[in-house]
């Protein structure tokens, strides 16, 4: 396609994605929060509905808001599209900063580019740094004054986990091990291949994420989908949209558990030890389906995905079907709101904020596409009492759409420092902030 004609056709195509054919969502984003979410009848349209936030950096001198007894500080600025956190022992933090790998046979045709061009728009487009950098406050400021690339030249990276002496990172395709000394800025010895992760010429979500076991003898992997419902067949799922278990010694592994359609944050509970994640449901069956949810993750469990959502909710564009599977998923434990695009994951043990902070998780809400009007953009925490989430969640970190409904930030991945701060990766933004109690 090309010469004006075909500029013109591809303009046509995106405003009619951007039109969304006028659906709007009829519940608000608590209808779809909690431990009972309204589920509605689904909504299809032929157009999917398409609602990006305009990425447009923090103005000098604004920041996001930060929840009553809080406050926010920018702990490191000028990074390049900073996803994904780890803190080391010693207090360095880890930022992996990336984006997608080239994926030359996802979104071909008129639809595909018109996405690319909308997710070029929301800040999402930029080539992969490929780096680990490590950020180093060494006058106990808040502000990371010192920093050094740990590891560059890597695939997509996303997981990290330090286990002993060596460094494990999740590129999109593997995760590698590194050897690590403490107090080191940079990494210069070759990596082992510990495991080969899915990935491949499409690779649709891309993002692998890490955790280790409390022995370190285990690392839980999330693996998302190939697809938004496994239009492309379930051959192309193979040992995806699941959570791996890997050996860290041999590499072996196996499917903890299944049926979930994009498991990215992944942490232990603040009670009770229970492995939780976040999980992005599908999309394009309206505003108001599916919410995101988080999870307990039992051993052997599946999810629904994709034949069914949020337990035994059929997905009917899903051939053919699977009743036997279906009778299985198991349901969720809370939901986090429709299209919310909830990616990180963190427990509130050691953190030094207010005491409503004190048991429970902090979620990162990255803001989907695919709700009108935008739903996510913000960082939640979700109580938890008796190893299980209690009550509605509380906002920690707003004030990242304005009021034209731009995105002066997008925030990803959450962890807290070793002074129980919460860090919070903004990759449209291109900082970390730091969150800590007001005086």
């Amino acid at each position: 396609m090309h010469g004006a004609g075909g500029i013109a056709l591809l303009a046509s195509a995106a405003a009619l994605l951007l039109g969304g054919c006028g659906e709007v969502a009829k519940l608000p984003v608590s209808a779809g929060t909690g431990p009972q979410p309204s589920l509605p009848a689904p909504n299809p349209t032929l157009i999917p509905t398409v609602n990006i936030a305009p990425a447009k950096p923090w103005p000098d001198g604004t920041k996001p808001i930060a929840a009553a007894g809080t406050q926010v500080n920018a702990f490191a600025s000028g990074l390049d599209h900073p996803r994904w956190l780890y803190v080391l022992p010693n207090g360095d933090v880890l930022v992996a900063e990336t984006n997608a790998p080239p994926k030359p046979d996802d979104g071909k045709g008129i639809k595909g580019w018109v996405m690319r061009w909308v997710m070029g728009r929301a800040g999402a487009a930029t080539p992969s740094a490929n780096r680990i950098t490590l950020l180093r406050d060494t006058n106990g400021d808040g502000v990371a004054d010192m920093r050094s690339v740990l590891l560059d030249g890597l695939n997509s990276p996303f997981g990290m986990a330090l286990v002993g002496d060596s460094l494990f990172v999740a590129n999109t395709d593997g995760v590698l091990r590194f050897p690590y000394v403490t107090g080191q800025t940079r990494i210069t010895a070759s990596a082992s291949r510990l495991v080969e992760l899915p990935g491949g010429p499409i690779n649709h979500h891309w993002t692998k994420s890490l955790l280790a076991s409390p022995d370190g003898k285990q690392l839980y992997v999330g693996v998302g989908s190939n697809s938004n419902v496994a239009e492309r067949g379930m051959q192309a799922e193979a040992e995806r949209a699941a959570i791996w278990q890997v050996d860290t010694q041999s590499g072996a592994h196996r499917v903890f558990a299944s049926g979930l359609r994009n498991p990215v944050g992944l942490a232990w509970a603040p009670e009770g030890g229970a492995l939780w994640t976040v999980v992005n449901e599908r999309d394009e069956i309206g505003s108001d389906l599916v919410p995101d949810y988080l999870t307990s993750v039992r051993d052997g469990g599946f999810y629904g995905w994709p034949y069914s959502y949020y337990g035994q909710h059929v997905d009917v564009r899903v051939q053919p079907p699977q009743p036997a599977l279906v009778a299985k998923a198991l349901v969720p434990d809370y939901a986090l709101g429709p299209h919310t695009a909830s990616l990180g994951l963190a427990s509130s043990v050691g953190t030094s904020l207010p005491a409503e902070f004190a048991v429970g998780m902090f979620i990162g809400q990255h803001g989907s596409w695919n709700r009108r009007p935008h739903s996510g953009y913000k960082v939640i925490f979700v109580p938890f009492k008796a190893g299980q989430p209690v009550g509605p969640p509380v906002d920690v970190l707003t004030g990242f759409l304005t009021a034209e409904g731009h995105a002066s930030g997008r925030p990803v991945g959450v962890a807290l420092d070793t002074r129980g701060a919460l860090l919070v990766a903004d990759d449209v933004g291109n900082v970390v902030w730091r969150v800590t109690s007001a005086p």
